[in-house]
């Protein structure tokens, strides 16, 4: 047989199966495509009636330019100028210059936002009363579109500058803040109970008390109860409402440290008819000596129910009464705990007790706070 017979009888191979994987990648990036432009219409669909929900809430939301972006495996809404207006006594309005909300396309439940800042808040109309300011703001909150479950918010190098103030105008600034929320396992939507975290890395407010010019580090764990209208109103008829309902807050646990002073504290606090704060907490403190004195402590006890009988000595033998006055607040103090050890260092541990506005140590009267409403 010849060489070109050979060749002709030789059996061709066909090349449409090669084309068979490409043709299934291209149909599936077609497929994809229109998912990814369903759920931008249905992204663009949700926003515009989550905004008419806000407004008969008495909450408006805005942006000055808005655009949908992220494909092929998110979905991101750019706000521009985005501002956030609270009715209310008085009204407030918020205003960011950029906000970027994402979900992935396959978990739609999970919303990660990044912020610019300024943020400023201030009446409609008036100049800012306060502006916070941030080297990186980061928000996540899961349970979209169905009930809420958790949320998160993250700010680096915060800071809150109250432009009335002479100077820099910088009232708190901490290295990060870190606030976490989520619904206890159980709860119900029309009664939630509501877990959060809040943590603070060398955070001061030197302006706002001179206890917090040194930085100060803190976490603190509650169960709020009693939260389930969170509609814009006056802090007072928000407190009253929910004193009304029963609410309290239970702190589950509260660790604050500046410098060598260290204090761990639980319990639970709610309001009275009143607005009086009410509750019981047992803190545990090391260095409770300088405590003391942060909290101006001694003068307090003394003006108050010790400082009666230590004017009594007075009148007794003059001058006794300034002797004891000068020593006796930190032992007193002390001794109305137990002494006990917290990580590792000597530390005493006591009751802080709150009825109706009234502070007391033990069953000495230290301070007073006043009513919430």
């Amino acid at each position: 047989m010849s060489h070109s017979s050979f060749l002709a009888a030789a059996p061709r191979r066909r090349l449409w199966p090669l084309f068979i994987p490409l043709g299934l990648v291209v149909l599936l990036a077609i497929a994809w495509t229109a998912l990814w432009l369903y759920a931008s219409g249905r992204a663009e669909t949700e926003i515009a009636a989550w905004r008419a929900a806000e407004r008969q809430a008495g909450r408006l939301q805005n942006c000055a330019s808005q655009s949908i972006a992220g494909y092929p495996f998110r979905i991101e809404v750019r706000c521009g100028g985005a501002s956030f207006e609270l009715k209310g006594t008085p009204t407030l309005q918020l205003k960011l210059p950029v906000v970027l909300a994402a979900v992935q396309v396959y978990d739609p439940k999970l919303l990660i936002s990044e912020f610019s800042g300024p943020l400023e808040i201030a009446e409609p109309g008036r100049q800012p009363a306060a502006i916070l300011d941030w080297t990186l703001g980061q928000a996540s909150v899961r349970g979209l579109p169905s009930e809420f479950e958790r949320a998160s918010l993250v700010l680096d190098a915060a800071t809150v500058r109250d432009p009335s103030t002479a100077g820099d105008g910088i009232v708190f600034r901490a290295q990060r803040l870190e606030l976490h929320g989520r619904q206890a396992s159980g709860s119900s939507a029309d009664n939630p109970v509501v877990e959060t975290v809040l943590r603070l890395n060398a955070a001061v407010a030197d302006k706002l008390h001179p206890l917090a010019a040194k930085p100060i580090d803190a976490e603190i764990a509650t169960v709020l109860r009693g939260v389930n209208d969170i509609s814009p109103k006056p802090w007072p008829v928000l407190f009253k409402e929910w004193q009304a309902r029963n609410g309290q807050l239970e702190i589950i646990k509260a660790r604050v440290s500046q410098d060598d002073v260290i204090a761990v504290g639980a319990g639970t606090l709610k309001l009275t008819a009143r607005g009086g704060l009410d509750g019981n907490l047992q803190v545990t403190v090391v260095g409770i000596e300088k405590l003391l004195k942060m909290f101006d402590i001694e003068r307090m006890m003394s003006e108050g129910q010790i400082g009666a009988t230590l004017s009594a000595l007075d009148r007794l033998i003059p001058g006794l009464g300034g002797i004891a006055r000068q020593n006796a607040a930190p032992g007193l103090v002390a001794a109305l705990g137990q002494k006990t050890v917290l990580e590792g260092k000597p530390a005493v541990a006591f009751p802080v007790r709150f009825n109706d506005g009234t502070v007391f140590l033990g069953p000495f009267q230290v301070g007073v706070v006043p009513p919430a409403f």
